[in-house]
């Protein structure tokens, strides 16, 4: 870009600002797992043995693993239909095997007892979220998921979470700032079905 008849270098003017407090676009966790869709069913094998099943939703998840574009993942749906098997415990896995990082998993409630400590991870699974209170520690009432949220959009963290909650429910808990800044952070797969847990 031109500006007043010098070219403007932008990557080189964003990094002379880095010691004034300005913020430049964070780097997004890149996720690039090759035969994503064999390697989530061996998992799905793993734990579950002979009851494993291939739900249709399941691609989409391969998909992202196969390339996330820097987004985060929100497992949406039903109780029993394997949003917490894969996000706690076959993501985790993979993530680590195929690129090398660390997931930090907790529950929602651990989040509100942790919230610091948590949020100071760069790459962090939440499951069941809307389960949660406010968190209230030592008086100071937090809703710790919306910050989460915030944080991850402003520091690039890569945000996975499962939920139970419907759109409805969700906007109700979290408001509509929050829905929004997830549209932007985060890829929503609905996992539709009955329970596999009978």
């Amino acid at each position: 870009m031109i500006v007043n008849g010098r070219e403007l270098d932008f990557a080189k003017v964003a990094n002379s600002l880095k010691d004034t407090g300005y913020r430049p676009q964070p780097r997004k966790v890149q996720i690039h797992i090759t035969d994503a869709r064999k390697n989530l069913m061996n998992g799905l094998k793993y734990l579950c043995g002979e009851r494993a099943k291939w739900c249709g939703e399941y691609e989409k998840i391969a998909e992202w693993l196969t390339d996330n574009k820097g987004r985060g993942l929100m497992l949406a749906g039903n109780c029993g239909v394997g949003k917490t098997l894969i996000g706690m415990r076959l993501l985790p896995i993979l993530i680590n095997h195929f690129c090398g990082r660390i997931v930090n998993v907790c529950t929602a409630m651990e989040l509100n007892k942790n919230p610091d400590l948590i949020m100071s991870k760069h790459i962090i699974y939440v499951d069941d979220v809307g389960t949660e209170e406010v968190s209230n520690i030592y008086g100071n009432k937090r809703l710790v998921f919306a910050e989460l949220v915030d944080a991850a959009e402003k520091n690039g963290k890569l945000l996975l979470f499962s939920t139970n909650l419907d759109d409805r429910a969700f906007a109700e808990k979290y408001g509509d700032r929050t829905i929004d800044r997830l549209h932007a952070i985060v890829r929503k797969i609905n996992i539709q079905g009955k329970s596999n847990r009978s």
